[in-house]
């Protein structure tokens, strides 16, 4: 089983920048794709950001696209999610996931984290 683990979120003004982590641990399967997904209040869960193992290949929400970066290390069993340009709609719980490919659809991925609250204040 795999566990996943969201980090780095908090409070920060519009046009700041914040990075979560999502830690894996467990029977980790680095050779998965692994993505970021956004949930807020009263809205349905949506795709942010996704990563190939090899980390060659990314997919971006196009509203994500030039303000926010997906990196990954695979021996620390780690992927980022480096946004910068925060605006106030970027407010959420951002959750991380698994996914065998990489891929931008949300039935495609499992193993979800509890999630990292990101608040952007105007």
């Amino acid at each position: 089983q795999v566990q996943l683990v969201e980090s780095g979120g908090g409070l920060v003004q519009a046009g700041g920048s914040l990075r979560l982590s999502c830690a894996a641990s467990g029977r980790t399967l680095s050779t998965y794709g692994r993505g970021w997904f956004r949930q807020a209040p009263g809205k349905e869960r949506e795709f942010v950001a996704s990563i190939s193992w090899s980390g060659e290949t990314t997919y971006y929400a196009d509203s994500m696209k030039g303000r926010f970066i997906i990196s990954r290390d695979n021996a620390k069993n780690t992927v980022y999610l480096q946004m910068n340009s925060l605006k106030p709609e970027d407010t959420g719980v951002y959750y991380c996931a698994l996914a065998r490919v990489v891929t931008s659809k949300l039935p495609d991925f499992g193993s979800w984290g509890q999630g990292t609250q990101v608040t952007v204040s105007s």
